[in-house]
C-alpha cells in the first residue's frame, strides 16, 4: 500500500521534539523508520503528523563515565552500538543485541530508542487491512476480540525488540524527556505495561531520550541467544539474555531476560537469587536456570511457532548461555545465536 498522507515536522532540538508532541499528541515518531514506516504501509496506523528525530542532535551522544557507567541517547544508531569499541569493552552483552537486529542496512538506520519502542507483533495484527478485515480484526486494532485468547479483555501480543532484554540483565534505566526541558528517569521494566495494545508507560508529551547503564554491570560477560525463522532479518520470535559477573569459579551477580515470548520484555524471576555465588560449570544450575526461564516465558500463540517450542529454544539457550560464559578463556562476545 502507498503511505497515507501526513504532515512532517523537523524539530532540531530534544525539547522541540517534545513540544512538538506535546501540542500534537496523535503525532508518531520517526527515527530510523524501519517499524513506523512499514505499519503506515500495512494500514496498521495512518497519523496525519509525523515528527522526524534525525535533526535532533542532542539524541545522539554517547558518554562514557569514570565510574563504568555511560549515558546512550536514544538516537544513536544500532550499528553505532554494534561497533563502539568502549561499549564492546564495557557492555558486550549491548553490542551483542545490536548486532543480532536484522540486516545491517537496518542497524544502519534504526536506533537504541526505535528498538526499545518497538509496536508489539503478532500474527493476527501484522497484517494487510484486507486480511484483517477478513477476521473480524482484533483487540489491539479496529476490532474488539483477541484472536489469541478469545475470552480475555488484554491484547496478547508479543513486545519484539532485541535491546531491551540486554538492558534489563544489565540494570538500566530510561531517561525520559517532556515539554519545558523536564526529566525524569525510571528503572527500565517500569516503562513496560505488559499489555499489547498499549505498551508503554509515556505521559502525553513524553518520548525516550537515553537510556542509563550502572556502572556495576560493566566487565560483566553476557550471551544474547535469538531464534528467528531467517537468520539475516526477522524479528525474535523468542530470545534470551545473560549477563554475568564472575568472580574466580564463581557467580559473584547474574540476570537474565527474555524477549518475544510476552507483551512486554521480562526479567527472569528469581535469576538473580539462584545465580548468585553459584558455579556456573554445575549442571544442576543449568536446569534450575531452564526452569525459572519456562515459568517467566508466556508465549500464546502470537507467530507460527507453537507456544511450546518457543518455550523449549529458551530453556536450550539458557543452558547453551550458561554453558558458554562459564568456559576457560571465554571471549566477552561469546553467545550469539541466531537459529
Amino acid at each position: 500500500m502507498p503511505l497515507p498522507a501526513f504532515e512532517l515536522h523537523r524539530p532540531r532540538s530534544l525539547d522541540e521534539a517534545a513540544a512538538c508532541l506535546a501540542a500534537m499528541p496523535s503525532a508518531r515518531l520517526l527515527a530510523g523508520g524501519t517499524d513506523l514506516i512499514p505499519a503506515m504501509q500495512q494500514g496498521l496506523c495512518a497519523p496525519s503528523q509525523v515528527v522526524d528525530l534525525t535533526s535532533a542532535r542532542d539524541l545522539a551522544g554517547l558518554d562514557f563515565f569514570p565510574d563504568g557507567g555511560a549515558r546512550l541517547g536514544a538516537g544513536v544508531r544500532l550499528s553505532a552500538l554494534e561497533f563502539h569499541p568502549e561499549l564492546a569493552r564495557r557492555f558486550p552483552l549491548l553490542a551483542q543485541a545490536a548486532a543480532a537486529v536484522a540486516s545491517p542496512l537496518q542497524r544502519a538506520l534504526g536506533t537504541l530508542g526505535g528498538n526499545l519502542c518497538l509496536d508489539t507483533r503478532c500474527r493476527w495484527y501484522n497484517q494487510s487491512w484486507s486480511w484483517r478485515r477478513a477476521c473480524g480484526f482484533c483487540l489491539k486494532k479496529d476490532g474488539a476480540r483477541c484472536h489469541v485468547a478469545p475470552g480475555g479483555e488484554r491484547c496478547w501480543a508479543a513486545y519484539s525488540g532485541d535491546l531491551a532484554p540486554a538492558l534489563l540483565a544489565m540494570g538500566a534505566d530510561l531517561e525520559l524527556a517532556a515539554p519545558g526541558g523536564v526529566r525524569r528517569r525510571l528503572p527500565l521494566p517500569a516503562f513496560f505495561t505488559g499489555d499489547g495494545a498499549r505498551p508503554f508507560q509515556l505521559q502525553p508529551g513524553e518520548l525516550v531520550a537515553a537510556a542509563w547503564l550502572p556502572g556495576s554491570s560493566a566487565g560483566w560477560r553476557g550471551a544474547y541467544r535469538k531464534f528467528r525463522v531467517r537468520a539475516s532479518i526477522d524479528y525474535p520470535l523468542a530470545g534470551l539474555a545473560l549477563a554475568l559477573d564472575l568472580e574466580g569459579p564463581r557467580i559473584r551477580r547474574g540476570r537474565a531476560a527474555l524477549t518475544a515470548v510476552n507483551p512486554s520484555p521480562r526479567l527472569v524471576a528469581g535469576a538473580e537469587t539462584l545465580l548468585a555465588g553459584a558455579d556456573p560449570r554445575d549442571p544442576q544450575l543449568a536446569d534450575a536456570l531452564a526452569r525459572l526461564v519456562r515459568q517467566t516465558a508466556k508465549p500464546l500463540s502470537t507467530s507460527s511457532f507453537s507456544p511450546a517450542y518457543r518455550r523449549d529454544i529458551l530453556a536450550l539457550y539458557a543452558r547453551r548461555a550458561l554453558l558458554d560464559l562459564s568456559a576457560p578463556g571465554c571471549s566477552f562476545n561469546a553467545g550469539i545465536c541466531n537459529s
